[in-house]
């Protein structure tokens, strides 16, 4: 086996919470100030001259600012790529025609500045990994004298034992009413030999999850579970009279670590399904433009949209790719375009042709398929230039292998052996 180095990052447990918090604020307040700051300037050189300042223009330009003092440089200097990134997105979505894309607002809620996320890199923090403790530096307006800092006591939230060395970057993320530590490091990791020289494709959708083409086989994960979490939170939710109360907020991270449990485990079932049928490339969707259409925000009705922006895309592509990576099988992303209006079989195009959401019939061969099957076929059929002429009608096109997830044992089984109790 091959060893390579990957990149981890750690969510950790702040243990003295209570008397770092302060310290924590103002750094998160002082992050939001700095990005107002910025984002009133890139205004001003947007309006005067129709372009957007880069951030190393950004960081030249407001490094002389008291606001910049606030947080160490290179903090500052990550608070400044961040709107720089966030304009450079805006500007892409107006070349592409959607003029009804916002830019990146201000970090302002009346007078209320939100705690921002503020990153550490190698200057701005010391670990003692013995005692399990990071220090992290202040901004020279924010200490009470020359050595000055916040020292955090952190637990790593993962299996019990988990240790963090090799330490990149340190992130203070204010989650849920607490602050977080993502812990972002380098890991040495023993890499498989490819299983085999075989292709497959991912379609990822909302109410199919995700659907997996072999060429001559699918599988299909449903996100009827997702669905219901939503929906039982939600509920839950609703009967708390403050939002922000203890009880609101641990139903928040309780929804949000079984989000993160599900596609942890669908990304590692599918890489070993992948391994199984010896493939040794994976083909996945690009949803990048799934949200925008021609003249603006794309309407998916209403619960089309709520679904739609509370899924993760990038977030699972990545978790699929490092675990991909560690057996053998590499993780390509590749455009979708026309892939869920056209035949796999004959290459007919048509938007008629889907005829319902989980059904496709071809006008013009009579194939019917899964909708989202034959939407995988096709992705992998275009970018590995493979074509099929076959009958598949009533074949593994109209017929995928349906794996459901068994939220007692947490993990995908077929329908006739998962329970779906909550």
């Amino acid at each position: 086996m091959a060893k390579t180095s990957v990149t981890r990052t750690y969510r950790a447990r702040v243990r003295n919470h209570s008397q770092v918090r302060d310290d924590l604020d103002s750094l998160g307040f002082a992050a939001s100030k700095l990005w107002n700051v910025a984002r009133w300037t890139v205004g001003r050189v947007w309006d005067a001259c129709g372009q957007i300042p880069s951030a190393f223009d950004l960081q030249k330009y407001l490094k002389s600012h008291e606001r910049y003092a606030d947080l160490h440089s290179q903090s500052s200097q990550r608070v400044l790529a961040e709107l720089a990134e966030a304009f450079t997105a805006w500007y892409g979505h107006r070349g592409n025609g959607n003029q009804n894309a916002n830019p990146p607002g201000y970090r302002k809620h009346n007078d209320e500045h939100p705690r921002s996320t503020v990153t550490f890199k190698q200057a701005g923090f010391k670990h003692d990994a013995a005692n399990q403790r990071i220090r992290l530096s202040k901004g020279s307006n924010l200490k009470d004298g020359w050595g000055d800092f916040i020292l955090c006591e952190y637990d790593v939230i993962g299996p019990r034992g988990t240790t963090v060395e090799n330490i990149q970057q340190v992130r203070a993320v204010y989650e849920h009413g607490v602050w977080r530590l993502h812990i972002v490091c380098k890991v040495p990791v023993e890499v498989a030999e490819a299983p085999g020289d075989r292709t497959a494709s991912v379609d990822l959708g909302i109410c199919n999850v995700a659907a997996i083409s072999f060429g001559d086989g699918s599988l299909l994960y449903p996100g009827g579970t997702l669905k219901e979490d939503e929906y039982y939170f939600a509920k839950q939710r609703a009967k708390c009279d403050d939002s922000f109360s203890r009880e609101a907020r641990r139903l928040d991270r309780k929804r949000t670590d079984r989000r993160t449990h599900f596609f942890h485990t669908l990304s590692k079932e599918i890489v070993e399904q992948c391994a199984e049928r010896g493939v040794g490339t994976v083909f996945v969707g690009d949803l990048g433009g799934i949200r925008d259409g021609d003249d603006g925000p794309k309407n998916w009705g209403r619960h089309g949209n709520l679904d739609l922006h509370g899924w993760a895309f990038d977030r699972f592509t990545t978790m699929l790719t490092y675990k991909a990576e560690i057996r053998g099988i590499a993780v390509e992303t590749v455009s979708e375009r026309d892939t869920s209006k056209t035949c796999s079989v004959c290459g007919t195009k048509a938007d008629s042709q889907r005829v319902e959401r989980g059904l496709y019939v071809c006008e013009e061969c009579g194939t019917v398929a899964n909708a989202d099957t034959n939407g995988a076929e096709n992705i992998r059929q275009q970018s590995t230039s493979e074509s099929s002429h076959e009958d598949r009608s009533t074949g593994w096109l109209a017929q995928p292998a349906v794996r459901l997830f068994d939220k007692t044992r947490g993990g995908f089984l077929p329908p006739e052996q998962a329970t779906r109790e909550p």
